[in-house]
């Protein structure tokens, strides 16, 4: 953040920006995250919001609205801490946005109103201050002005009502001034509120500030607002009026004087009844009139009377018409209209029994209904005035008792529910009710599916509701006690009853215990038998519904596996015959229960245990076998006995049970049964299939009973080999195995007794179980054969029990291999965790509603225990976790709440089993804990708390393995308990924040950080994006906890970075790396950037976002911009390479670290956030970045990276090129931008200038564009530029030698470098460069001294001989082949000259004429113009060196004639300017005035009559020079340029033979045919 700004506030002010995100989902989290700042920082936030707004002005209302609900909930939640100040800053800002538009927008003033109201709970006054300038006087207010004041009566009472006198008095007059239907509305809301305020104020008055206020103070007020509103408003058209102006009414009867009211009562109450026909929502119109007759009752009205039959006849079909719970305001006029019920009731009590009770008999459903409904009202509501109606309203409730329909029958157990509370059924005929409530509780299950009206209750409905009644008179009402008690016992025994037994008994059992609770005789019952309900009953006790009686017995026998156990009995006998004879009858009795299933299965209990007690094994044998033979096997509900028989039976027979099962098997009642086509009959006639899982059951419970010492040796040899042969049965010697679900249960069953036998024995540890691998195979494949679609049997419940018997612990040989335990583990988890929801309640708040799923998901719990224990190590916890890794991050919820809900209970198991004798590193702690940390912040709630408790247990566990007691408590750890509360919160703030202090990382040894950070970074593709976003929270957390230790892994973290980049590809993750690179980066700075450096060229997205983060904070951004310079200018910019197939030619290639350097400034300066960073360093990055662009025009990319390039050249997305030269243009653009400088970027853009940069030839061209514009745009960033641009002039390198001079040359043209006194170093240091070995430097060192001319013209005169003596200097270059040079002095001096004294150029005149003499016919039109012109401006300093410089002018006079002929503009246009500075000079005043006329640059030239008169004009006043100019004009006889070679002739011509000229011998070779046409007369010159 920028200094001077928190973080708050710069961060609440970015979330302020993004509220023109129109997803409605951003904006919501925008809200969220403004309160959670709000909590931290209360007063900065809002005085950031009302900033923001106020600065904002024209920011649309929906984004205003979303700051100003932000507002509301920070002030409610800190309106106790809230300074004055800030309050008032508040309340001017909202009631601002509130009143800012005189049109009502809704959702942005009722915002603004909230914020107001907010405040009103403290600040009432200021509030008020504030609210009342807009609301004055004979003004109407505005609307939300008004709501504001009736919101604050309702929130604030004791600080409104001492205004309202006041605010009533304002706005009475107001009333009549309202003409539009919307105001009227806001002020009946607010004589309606305020109504309600005052009441609520008089009734609290020993709390109230002013207890002298009296309702009376108001009454003048409310009953003038009341006669507007009546008299006018009810009777408008629009209905949303109406019911404003009746809700407004009913709360203002309370305060209208007694009088009036009394008076308005006639006309008030029929217009608020007529409203019930004009409006289908009546809850308004119910609410008023109630409130209406409460006050007229208050009163004492006599006028009720009159009107009470017109207000039952209206009221009454308001509740005979059924409300719907879909309608809430249905259910709320039922409660309105039930309460006038009430209060007409308490008045009227025989008039309104009078008109009620006549209804019940109305042949209408719904009246009948809507007249119980009102009857349990007033029983609950009136009990006094009804206490003497008990009688006849009992004695009214006989036909009702007798109705068939349901939804009478609900009403008429309402009633009986009411009349029970308050005595009704202590009267005479209240045991018909309690009757009529037995009978519903007995009715028969509807048949028939209910009706499409699912207002129709069904049967059951009716019976559960009587039910729960029963229950609850029973419990809760004490006077019922000695009603029900003894008289529900009439109903047992009648048969018509027996429904409802299960609710009597129920009922009876807490009577019973209450009466015991009495203490003495109470529980005792004074029955005559014989008056008994239903004496005929008697003989019934012992038949069918005696047998029923006792079912609840067995029940309880069968669901504790009880063993009836008459030995002492069996033993007191001692009769061995009898016993003998004893368990023959009862065999034959077993026939007798055929049907009932429970009572049968007690029996062969029975019968197991007499054989037990038998001394005889014949008889036993030949019981046993009869029992064999005479089981129904068809009915699986007898397995159970007779294999618990044989069980209980091989307590003391163990040889003759086994022995005479084996030889069941091969009798022929079992073989006539099996045979090759049994296999091909149909399912249904599988009988040897039940009797095969009766036979396997029998071997279960024996195996379970059998004495241990006598078990072991049996156990493989007898009892699981003929299990398996029974299971599994060969056909042609293929061993099939069957299909049947019964025996498949049977045999898991089975096996389960037999595993759990064997480890309850003490021998145990020395038993080899050798089938144990083949058990547990076969078990495994029971569960993966069970549907993943569904759970419809126990079977993997049963064989994970069973699994879990086979290996646990104790059974220690042989143990399960690696790939066994794997399949066991993976199958299992896979049968479970992968089932669909089976209940929405279960997979959500995980309360195991589904007994079945539950009980195997507790079955997979015990199994998973069992192999944990077998190694309670680290090693055995990672393997377990390795299997539901998976699990724990499925994308299916449910998926994902088992795995952990396993998690948590496995932990706990290993905490509480864990014995550490020496202490020992929990080397996967860290792993453990980015597998479930993440999990806290998953979005089903009951992950996140059980995630807490998978931390909370790691933790502990770690504990113990450092040392710690099992019982130490740590605080740190504790703490995570009281952050589960914050984990119910589904706001994903306040998840991360909760998340953020899980962060355990102190915990964590120092060697784990690095595989708990490479865990949490596996986290962030998670499938759970809160639990993605909470890894990435938890990983930046712990950087910044303890990133400092973790410099040698940094290159290995940034590269999994940018790994997890390329494989998620989500916003919050991006955004999250970079927060991740930013931590790094502010510990490690270097390495981070080394890294980074590393990546390949061009730098993909995930890297550049990577380099983006390292823009975020300046004082970061400034230390790696640094970096970045140092390895920038580090390393050479390019290498001379041969390419020895191009003619052994050099080339220059780029060097990578430099590249890699530039590409990363690039990243960093585009992002915003580095602007302050760039400004701190804005002279040595332009320094940089300038001299590496001189460095890299024309050089190369590596080969290696040209394919790259050209591959990123061509992608859509590629926005720059990987060419050296342009991405250093590119990065300096940037660079500039960031730092301020946009104008400097535009300018040299629209000039061209950055097009110039990366042109070898134009390059100084462009430098000279960038300078101009920095002077022009960022001159007071110049001075720190120049400092460290000087010394590369002296730069080894000649291009940024170039670069820099052209920079420099540049800025001596613009007066910003006088003005900032670097003038005289600039030009010392271009003076310095008079000797460089490059030709362009020299020549633009010249240019830049010129330049001082145009920058600077009044400090040429102080310098003026060290510029002429450079000018001079650079006339004089030896090593300018090509004269530019000589060309740049002459143009600069050109400049010059215009801003020196004669005195200063006196010296050297003759000498620079003589050396610019040559280059009037250069053929380079540029020296020809510069020296032309130069010499122009030279003969302005001629007057002291008069004769001397006249000879000079006379020399060149015949050249500067003939080039006006020559075939550039430029030089003619240099030729004119000459010879009109030469004119005042030559003596001859017709010469200089014709030179002044017609060699205007505007003026076109007639040559040759131009040329005649000059001859004229010469020979006049200088005819000795005739030889001279014939003899120049001979020179140029052989001139290049033809015009030129025209006028030469036509010169001599025009000048004419002198008397006295001699005449010259000439052999030039020249075309004299055609000079001979161009003279007037021969020429006298001799032709050889």
């Amino acid at each position: 953040t920028t200094e001077g700004i928190s973080p708050h506030a710069g961060l609440a002010t970015t979330l302020m920006d993004a509220t023109t995100d129109k997803e409605p989902l951003v904006q919501e989290q925008i809200y969220n995250a403004l309160c959670y700042l709000g909590e931290a920082e209360p007063e900065e936030i809002l005085h950031c919001c009302d900033e923001y707004l106020r600065q904002h002005d024209k920011l649309a209302y929906p984004h205003r609205v979303i700051i100003l609900k932000a507002m509301e909930t920070v002030v409610k939640n800190n309106i106790s801490s809230l300074d004055k100040s800030t309050a008032k800053v508040v309340i001017l800002l909202a009631s601002s946005e509130m009143t800012k538009s005189k049109e009502v927008v809704w959702e942005w003033q009722q915002a603004a109103s909230n914020v107001l109201v907010a405040v009103g709970q403290r600040f009432i006054n200021k509030v008020m201050e504030e609210v009342l300038t807009k609301f004055q006087p004979g003004i109407l207010p505005h609307y939300f002005v008004m709501q504001t004041f009736a919101n604050l009566a309702v929130s604030n009472v004791f600080g409104m009502v001492p205004f309202l006198n006041s605010i009533l008095g304002t706005m009475l007059p107001m009333l009549g001034m309202a003409k539009q239907d919307h105001m009227k509305s806001v002020f009946c809301y607010a004589l309606q509120h305020f109504s309600e305020s005052i009441q609520e104020y008089v009734a609290n008055l020993d709390q109230a500030p002013d207890p002298t206020v009296r309702k009376d103070t108001f009454c003048n007020e409310i009953f003038s607002a009341y006669e507007v509103l009546f008299n006018s408003w009810l009777q408008h058209r629009e209905p949303k009026l109406r019911l404003a102006v009746v809700e407004a009414l009913g709360a203002m009867s309370y305060l209208m004087p007694g009088e009036k009211l009394e008076e308005q009562l006639p006309k008030l109450i029929p217009a608020v009844l007529s409203l019930y026909k004009k409006h289908t929502e009546t809850f308004y119109i119910s609410k008023s009139l109630c409130q209406i007759l409460e006050a007229s009752v208050d009163i004492g009205s006599r006028s009720l009377d009159v009107q009470l039959d017109a207000l039952l006849g209206t009221l009454h079909p308001q509740i005979c018409t059924p409300a719907d719970p879909a309608v809430p305001l249905t259910v709320k006029n039922h409660t309105e209209v039930l309460r006038c019920f009430t209060v007409l009731a308490c008045s009227f009590p025989d008039r309104v029994l009078t008109f009620l009770l006549p209804k019940l008999e109305s042949s209408s459903e719904k009246t009948r209904v809507g007249t119980l409904l009102i009857m349990r009202q007033i029983i609950n509501s009136a009990p006094s005035q009804m206490e003497i109606k008990k009688p006849s309203i009992l004695s009214s409730m006989k036909l009702p008792l007798q109705d068939s329909n349901n939804k009478v029958r609900r009403a008429v157990v309402q009633v009986i529910s009411a009349m029970a509370h308050h005595g009704y059924l202590e009267q005479p005929g209240g045991e018909a009710m309690l009757e009529f409530l037995v009978r519903q509780c007995a009715l028969p299950s509807d048949p028939q599916k209910p009706l499409p009206d699912g207002d129709d209750p069904t049967s059951d409905s009716v019976r559960s509701i009587s039910v729960n009644t029963l229950l609850l008179l029973s419990t809760t009402v004490d006077r019922m006690n000695n009603v029900l008690w003894p008289y529900l016992l009439e109903f047992i025994t009648p048969v018509q009853f027996t429904n409802a037994l299960t609710p009597i008994c129920k009922s009876l059992m807490h009577l019973s215990v209450k009466k015991r609770e009495e203490g003495g005789n109470a529980s005792l019952i004074p029955y005559d038998l014989n008056g008994w309900y239903g004496c005929e009953g008697k003989v019934d006790l012992l038949g069918v519904r005696g047998r029923c009686c006792l079912t609840p017995f067995s029940i309880c026998c069968r669901k504790s596996s009880f063993t009836p156990r008459p030995n002492n009995t069996l033993a007191a006998v001692s009769d061995n015959a009898w016993i003998c004879h004893f368990v023959t009858e009862m065999c034959r009795q077993l026939n007798g229960y055929n049907g009932f299933p429970t009572e049968k299965n007690f029996l062969y209990k029975c019968i197991g245990t007499t054989l037990g007690a038998c001394v005889s094994k014949e008889l036993v044998q030949k019981q046993l076998q009869e029992l064999l033979e005479t089981a129904r096997y068809n009915e699986e509900a007898e397995w159970e006995g007779l294999a618990s028989c044989f069980g209980i039976c091989a307590i003391n027979h163990l040889e003759e049970t086994l022995a005479k099962l084996e030889d069941f098997v091969r009798s022929d009642v079992f073989k006539k049964s099996v045979g090759l086509f049994s296999i091909f009959k149909d399912r249904s006639d599988h009988e040897v299939e039940k009797i095969k899982s009766a036979l396997i059951l029998c071997y279960g419970f024996v195996a379970s009973h059998a004495p241990r010492e006598l078990l072991l040796s049996r156990v493989e040899a007898d009892i699981l080999r003929n299990i398996s042969q029974y299971f599994s049965t060969k056909v042609l010697g293929i061993k099939v195995e069957t299909k049947d679900l019964t025996l498949k249960l049977c045999l898991i069953r089975s096996i389960a007794m037999i595993s759990r036998a064997v480890r309850g024995s003490t021998k145990c540890t020395d038993f080899i179980l050798g089938r144990k691998a083949e058990l547990v195979a076969q078990m495994v494949e029971f569960i993966k054969a069970e549907p993943l679609d569904s759970m419809r049997t126990p079977v993997r419940q049963w064989a994970m029990v069973t699994c879990t018997h086979l290996v646990y612990p104790s059974l220690l040989e042989p143990q399960l291999n690696d790939p066994d335990r794997t399949e066991l583990m993976d199958a299992c988890l896979a049968g479970v965790l992968a089932l669909p929801p089976l209940d929405p309640q279960w997979d959500h708040d995980g309360d195991g509603s589904d007994e079945l799923f539950a009980d195997t998901f507790g079955a997979l719990q015990e199994l998973l225990k069992t192999l944990l224990q077998r190694s309670l190590t680290p090693h055995g916890l990672q393997d377990m976790f390795a299997h539901l890794g998976p699990w724990i991050k499925s994308s299916r919820q449910q998926e994902r709440q088992r795995a952990v809900e396993l998690s948590a209970t496995l932990l706990h198991f290993y905490l509480g089993r864990l014995n550490v004798s020496t202490v020992v590193p929990f080397y996967n702690l860290g792993v453990l804990i980015a597998l479930f940390s993440p999990r806290c912040s998953d979005s089903v709630g009951s992950v996140r708390q059980r995630a807490v408790d998978c931390v909370y247990s790691l933790l502990y566990i770690q504990l113990c393995y450092e040392g710690f007691a099992r019982d130490h408590r740590d605080e740190m750890v504790e703490g995570l308990k009281a952050l589960k509360k914050g984990l119910e919160e589904p706001d994903f703030t306040v998840l991360f924040r909760t998340c953020t202090n899980i962060v355990i990382g102190k915990r964590v040894p120092p060697d784990q950080l690095m595989s708990l950070l490479l865990a949490m970074f596996e986290g962030l593709a998670d499938p759970d994006k809160n639990c993605s976003r909470a890894a990435t929270v938890m990983i930046n957390a712990l950087l910044k906890e303890r990133g400092a230790v973790l410099q040698d892994k940094v290159p290995d973290i940034m590269s999994i970075i940018h790994s997890k980049l390329q494989e998620v590809d989500e916003e919050h993750v991006r955004k999250a790396a970079q927060q991740t690179v930013y931590i790094l980066a502010a510990q490690h700075s270097g390495v981070v950037v080394s890294s980074l450096l590393g990546s390949a060229l061009p730098f993909d997205s995930h890297t550049c976002a990577m380099w983006s983060a390292l823009a975020a904070e300046p004082n970061l951004t400034a230390q790696i911009l640094e970096q970045l310079l140092e390895k920038l200018t580090r390393d050479v910019p390019y290498k001379e390479s041969r390419a020895f197939l191009l003619g052994g030619s050099s080339e220059r290639v780029a060097t990578p670290l430099p590249m890699a350097a530039t590409c990363a400034l690039h990243e960093i300066m585009s992002a915003p956030e580095s602007g302050p960073a760039v400004l701190g360093l804005y002279a040595p990055l332009f320094v940089t970045l300038l001299l590496r662009v001189s460095c890299t025009v024309g050089v190369q990319l590596p080969k290696s990276l040209q394919g790259r390039d050209r591959r990123s050249s061509s992608h859509a997305a590629a926005s720059r090129s990987l060419q050296p030269c342009s991405c250093a243009v590119q990065t300096l653009r940037a660079m500039l931008a960031q730092g301020g400088s946009e104008a400097v970027v535009v300018a040299v853009g629209n000039a061209g200038g950055w097009e110039m940069m990366e042109n070898p030839e134009r390059h100084h061209e462009g430098i000279a564009v960038l300078a101009g514009s920095m002077a022009r745009h960022a001159g007071p960033r110049l001075p720190l530029i120049v400092k460290s641009l000087v010394p590369t002039l002296s730069s080894a390198l000649e291009s940024q030698r170039v670069t820099a001079t052209a920079f420099l040359a540049e800025l001596l043209s613009s007066n910003v470098v006088n003005d900032l006194i670097l003038l005289e170093s600039v030009m010392d240091s271009m003076t310095g460069r008079q000797k460089d070995p490059c030709l362009l430097v020299r020549v633009l060192a010249l240019r830049g001294l010129g330049n001082i001319a145009v920058g600077a013209p009044e400090k040429v005169h102080k310098h003026g001989a060290t510029l002429l003596a450079s000018m001079v200097n650079g006339l004089d270059d030896r090593d300018d082949p090509n004269n530019l040079v000589a060309l740049e002095a002459m143009t600069s001096l050109s400049k010059l000259l215009e801003h020196l004294e004669e005195r200063d150029v006196q010296a050297m005149l003759l000498h620079i004429a003589i050396r610019i003499r040559p280059f009037f016919d250069s053929e380079q039109p540029d020296l020809r113009r510069s020296s032309i012109v130069l010499f122009g401006n030279l003969t302005k300093f001629s007057e002291g060196e008069c004769e001397a410089f006249f000879e000079q002018i006379l020399n060149g006079l015949v050249t500067l004639l003939l080039h006006l002929q020559d075939p550039k503009p430029e030089v003619v246009r240099a030729c004119k300017f000459a010879l009109r500075m030469c004119g005042p000079n030559m003596g001859c005043e017709g010469l200089c005035d014709m030179f002044l006329n017609h060699l205007r640059d505007d003026r076109s030239l007639h040559y040759g009559e131009f040329m005649n008169n000059v001859c004229k004009h010469l020979m006049q006043s200088y005819p000795e020079m005739l030889n001279r100019l014939v003899l120049t004009n001979l020179f140029y006889f052989k001139s290049t340029w033809v015009d030129i070679r025209a006028a030469a002739p036509m010169f001599i011509g025009k000048a004419g033979p002198a008397p006295c000229c001699s005449f010259h011998v000439v052999s030039m070779g020249v075309d004299w045919g055609w000079v001979g046409r161009s003279w007037r007369s021969p020429p006298n010159v001799l032709i050889l």
